[in-house]
Parts: structure tokens; sequence; C-alpha cells
């Protein structure tokens, strides 16, 4: 199958959405390298609130996640993207202007309640073609993780700088380019994709909660986000006490997260390549579970330090990238939205549970004790994803249809699983849309169209 490139439009709408993406996740995650050493300054600091004001933006986003999408089908994604990044906005300067931890853990909040994921997501599906659709949010995807390489670099260095004030400040700054952008920049939107590829579907989520193996995905996802967030409560500490002062930490920032991506291919190639793609993601987890526990069990000197953030973000890195990947390919038909939605959600909560966890920890058992109960929890994760099914190679598919009623959706369903390469059928009469999914090396998509459409 030939499937042209992007058009205009389209590239014009990755690169605009995902540079919006990109600038808000830098702006929640400037905090992590260095709000454990600037959070002491703050009136009414304990650790406990140290933690909250790290992970706080993650209970109000997975929270809001799924009903901000449902929002954005109703009153239009602009709107509601633009809405989110004013609370966004509220939310940094609230915290730049507080000299308290709990102005702080509240304008940490208010960050977190301007959740436009589902939103952005949504409007990307919308500018672009269902062929193409995987590109745009790929696109994304990438700038969201260059997004957190580049926090842990600048963070240090704008805090310096500036003070904890002004790296909130900066993120407000940062926030306001946004706005410009999905203003005057991003394509407005003149389709509506099939809601189930993009809005998650309130009558679907108790049952895709349950399923066996997107449950793994994310109770993974969250506990990956849990594990880094509760560890920044004390790695910057450590970087300090192991004598590298905080100006100096994107040092070890950058050479690390460079490093990892090139470490992380192998598991890439081995998957991909030689069909061992749950086999390496498990192997991924064993490498963050081993990082966790050294880093809780051998003394720490700066070269220790070094090797094992590595690991840390070796295993963090390749699972981040895989994770939703794996989850795109496992949702069923017609209900990706629902399943993307769950999915945030735990990723989100995880980061708030993290963020509570390692306060707490340190408060009542030192700092040392949270690379020792993280630990732990990767372990039980891996143990969760030996039961993962091996993975078909398959791509999710949305077409218009001309069906209009149940007897003839269930006849062409029947033809179109009958055909080389499909998998997965599911017609949604009323809303006149099919969803598939195919084998893309062997499926016929002219076929499919010509009999979705006769």
């Amino acid at each position: 199958m030939s499937v042209s490139g992007l058009n205009s439009i389209e590239k014009k709408a990755a690169l605009s959405l995902a540079s919006v993406f990109g600038l808000r996740m830098l702006g929640l995650f400037m905090i992590l390298p260095i709000f454990a050493i600037y959070g002491e300054q703050l009136i009414g600091y304990s650790p406990i609130w140290l933690g909250l004001a790290i992970g706080a933006y993650g209970l109000t986003q997975a929270l809001l996640q799924i009903p901000m999408g449902i929002l954005s089908d109703k009153f239009g994604r602009k709107p509601v993207i633009l809405g989110g990044l004013v609370v966004f906005l509220l939310g940094s300067v609230v915290a730049a202007m507080s000299d308290t931890i709990y102005g702080v853990v509240l304008g940490r909040a208010l960050q977190g309640t301007g959740a436009i994921a589902s939103a952005i997501l949504a409007l990307a599906a919308d500018l672009s073609r269902e062929e193409q659709r995987p590109k745009v949010m790929a696109t994304i995807g990438m700038f969201i993780g260059l997004s957190f390489t580049i926090a842990m670099i600048i963070g240090p260095i704008v805090a310096q700088a500036f003070g904890l004030s002004g790296l909130f400040w900066f993120i407000a700054i940062l926030t306001i380019f946004a706005m410009l952008t999905i203003q005057f920049i991003v394509p407005n939107s003149v389709n509506t994709a099939p809601k189930g590829d993009n809005v998650a579907l309130p009558s679907k989520l108790g049952s895709l909660i349950r399923d066996g193996q997107l449950s793994r995905l994310n109770w993974g996802v969250f506990i990956l986000h849990m594990a880094l967030t509760a560890c920044f409560v004390t790695l910057p500490k450590q970087f300090v006490a192991n004598g590298l002062a905080l100006e100096q930490h994107w040092q070890l920032y950058l050479p690390t997260l460079i490093g990892s991506f090139f470490l992380m291919v192998p598991f890439m190639i081995i998957g991909l390549k030689k069909q061992k793609e749950t086999q390496m993601f498990s192997a991924a987890v064993a490498l963050l579970t081993l990082a966790l526990l050294l880093l809780w069990y051998l003394p720490t000197n700066i070269t220790t330090l070094i090797i094992l953030v590595m690991m840390f973000f070796t295993a963090f890195n390749y699972l981040e990238a895989t994770m939703p990947s794996i989850l795109s390919r496992i949702a069923p038909a017609g209900v990706k939205g629902s399943v993307m939605g769950i999915y945030s959600s735990s990723q989100f909560l995880g980061a708030f549970a993290g963020g509570i966890l390692g306060g707490f920890i340190a408060g009542e058992f030192g700092e040392q004790t949270i690379f020792l109960v993280t630990g732990l929890f990767a372990l039980v994760w891996l143990f969760l994803t030996l039961g993962m099914k091996p993975l078909k190679k398959s791509k999710a598919y949305s077409f218009s249809t001309n069906i209009n009623n149940d007897e003839q959706a269930h006849e062409v369903a029947q033809k179109l699983s009958e055909m080389p390469g499909v998998i997965e059928v599911t017609i949604m009469h009323d809303e006149a849309v099919a969803y598939l999914k195919v084998d893309d090396k062997t499926v016929d998509i002219l076929s499919i169209k010509a009999l979705l459409n006769e």
C-alpha cells in the first residue's frame, strides 16, 4: 500500500500542536530537577509538602483529562485548549508570587487543572487523514520526550539565574507563547475525526479499565511516573551532597539523558527486528527495578549516581516511548480515545502518588528508603509484564461509511473480517464510521473503502 506523506496542513498541525504540547510539558517538568533544593527555602516547608508540590499537578490532570476531551467535542477544540492554557498560566503566576510551600502547591494544582492533552490530541486527529494520523501523533510524542530532556537541563540553569519565582515566571512566558501558537498558527479544523479515535466514550470506560492486557500498561505507567516523581524528592539533594552544585546539574543531566537515548536503541532494535517486543519490555522494567534497588543499596558517590541514573533513564525513556505504541496496537477498534484517556489519567495519578509517597517516606523513614519502596513497586510491575501476550503487527484506521442500519453493518463487518489483513472490525453506523485494525502489509485499503461505501 502506497501512502503519500503529510500535506501542508498536516505538517503545520503536527509541528505547531507538538510545540504547544512540548512547551506545556516543559513547564510541568522544569520543577523536577530543582524543587527538592529550592523548596526548602519556602515558608511551611516539610518533606510531605515538598512531595505534594512536585506531584500536585498530577491529581488535577488525572481528574480532568477525560472530561476536558469530552468538553472539546462539545464546545470546540481551540476554545477548550486556550481555556486550559489560561488556567495553566494562572497557576504559574500563583506559584511565582508565593513565598510559602502552600501557595506553590496551589499553583501546581492549578497548572494541572489546565488538562488539555486530550483536546490537543483530538484536534491533531481532526486535522489529519486517518492514514497519516500515526505520523502526526508520533511527532507530538517525540516533542513530549524532548521537552522532558530540555526541562532536566534548563531547569537548574533558569533557577540558578532567577530563583524559584523566576522559574515560574519563565514557565508563564512559555505558556503565553503556546497560547499565541494555538490562536495564530495552529490551523482551524474543518473536519471532526470519529469520536472513538480521539475522545473518551464514558460508556466504554468500565470494561476497558477491567481489561487484563490494557490494565497491565495502565498500572505500568502509574508505577513508572510514581517512581520518577518520588525519586526527584531526593535525587537533586544527593547530587549536591556528592559535590555537584545545583548550577552544574545540567552537566550531569545532558550526557546522562543523551547516553540513555543511545543505550535504549538496542532494546528497540532487538524488540522490533527479532519480534521480541514483550521480552524487551520486561527487560526494560527489570533494568528500572535494578537501578532503583541499587540506588538504595549501594553507597552513594558521584560516579555510582551517574551510572545508576543513566540506567534509570535508559529504562524510563524506552518504556515511555514504547507503551503508547503498544497501547494503540492492543486497543480494541473504535475506542482508542477511551483507552488513551485511561492511560493518561493513570500516568498523572502516578505522578501525584509519587510526590505524596516520596514526601511521606522522606519524612518518616529517610530519603534513601524512597529508592527501596519504588524499587519494590517496579518489581511488582516486572511480574505483571510476564503475563503480556505477544504483540501482533497492526495499524488502526477509521473510515467513513454510508451504512445506516444494524443488519447492513453486520453483513459488511462479516465481509470485511474475511478480507486478507483485516484483524478486527467495528462499525458504528449511527456515527457513519467504521474502525479497523489491519496488517498494512497485506491489506487492500481501496477494497475496504469500496465495500464500506457501496
